[in-house]
């Protein structure tokens, strides 16, 4: 099997792929951080989303976010995995909570 692109990788029912946004290395005061010292941040660029779908009550639920728009997350929330030589979380609908404009 070929190499996964980005292109290949269709959310199912409730789910986006989120590439997180790199972690601060550097104060805002110019003072570099190592590494070991690095929380992932929260933030991230959608680059695909699922369709709408039906819920259990019978309601059609839409992707409440659009791709390329940057969003905040919740912390714990979604997998990581590596496509393309980049990582990526899949995440539901539920972890993600705000567009940041």
């Amino acid at each position: 099997m070929s190499t996964l692109q980005m292109s290949d990788i269709k959310p199912l029912a409730g789910y986006v792929v989120v590439e997180p946004m790199e972690a601060q290395r550097q104060t805002d005061s110019g003072i570099y951080l190592p590494q070991t010292n690095e929380e992932k941040p929260q933030m991230g660029t959608v680059v695909a989303i699922s369709p709408s779908y039906t819920n259990e009550k019978g309601i059609e639920v839409k992707c409440p976010v659009k791709v390329g728009e940057k969003i905040l997350h919740s912390k714990w929330g979604g997998n990581e995995v590596k496509i393309a030589g980049k990582e990526v979380k899949i995440m539901k609908y539920e972890d993600l909570m705000a567009v940041i404009k």
